[in-house]
């Protein structure tokens, strides 16, 4: 997704709350005119305790947007939503018990009535069902290429991705060059025949791997000769270097898949 975007998606109440809970704390301890009413008789500035917390909480929040993948402006904020507003919470616990409480309660319903806005835009992509589902696809054509993501609904990795494998699919889909989707979750016999670890500790998820004549040619992320896993992140320019998609979609449109021309019998 471009900046431009990002910048839109801002807007939406979704992120716009979520920035304000993760802010509430220093904003109300920083504001000279909220300040007085919410902390009385204290000092309108953060004590050594608190700013422990907060820097604690920026390196929890570097290492898991690292970790996450996640390259975009959107996907720092929303990997971060969950530690900012546990670490507020526990800044307001620490200043004022009911404020803490009331700050919870607001969490909680912020959770329950504002999901994570997603993906609205086109796709064409296939959602298979499980090593079968996918053999069978790879098997009825085999000029035509496959490029397959195999994830989890319960990874935030996965999540972050969707986005991005849609607007893939939408810009390169063609007849002969098709995108498609493995749940593991469901269907973990895709997960052990691809060699792709579904577990909740897995780096493996999300997993592309490219298919052409039938067979596996390309996937990120991969294991070096040593069988280390290489990291991968997932943005659009990543892939599209990393598959050389444009190349594929060239070849691809320049060699379409002939349809059988029906014989019409004229009927005497």
């Amino acid at each position: 997704m471009s900046f431009k975007t990002d910048l839109k998606l801002l807007f939406k109440p979704y992120y716009l709350i979520n920035i304000l809970l993760s802010l509430s704390y220093i904003i109300a301890k920083q504001v000279p005119i909220i300040c007085p009413y919410i902390f009385p008789g204290s000092e309108c500035e953060l004590n050594g305790r608190e700013t422990e917390i907060l820097f604690f909480l920026m390196i929890v929040i570097m290492i898991r947007t690292r970790k996450t993948g996640s390259v975009t402006m959107i996907n720092y904020l929303t990997s971060s939503f969950v530690y900012t507003k546990i670490a507020n919470l526990i800044l307001w616990f620490y200043a004022d018990v009911r404020m803490g409480i009331l700050f919870g309660i607001i969490f909680i319903l912020c959770g329950l009535l504002l999901p994570e806005p997603t993906y609205q835009g086109p796709e064409n992509v296939i959602y298979l069902r499980g090593a079968n589902g996918l053999d069978e696809e790879l098997q009825r054509d085999t000029r035509v290429v496959w490029l397959v993501a195999f994830y989890a609904v319960w990874n935030p990795a996965c999540v972050n991705f969707a986005p991005i494998f849609s607007q893939l699919s939408a810009e390169y889909a063609l007849d002969n060059l098709k995108f498609g989707k493995v749940d593991v979750g469901r269907h973990p016999d895709a997960a052990a025949k691809y060699h792709v670890s579904d577990s909740s500790t897995s780096k493996q998820l999300p997993t592309l791997i490219l298919f052409k004549n039938g067979k596996e040619v390309e996937r990120r992320p991969y294991a070096d000769s040593k069988g280390k896993l290489v990291k991968f992140l997932f943005s659009l320019d990543n892939i599209k270097a990393s598959f050389d998609l444009n190349n594929v979609y060239k070849t691809c449109k320049n060699n379409p898949i002939k349809k059988k021309e029906r014989k019409t019998l004229k009927a005497e």
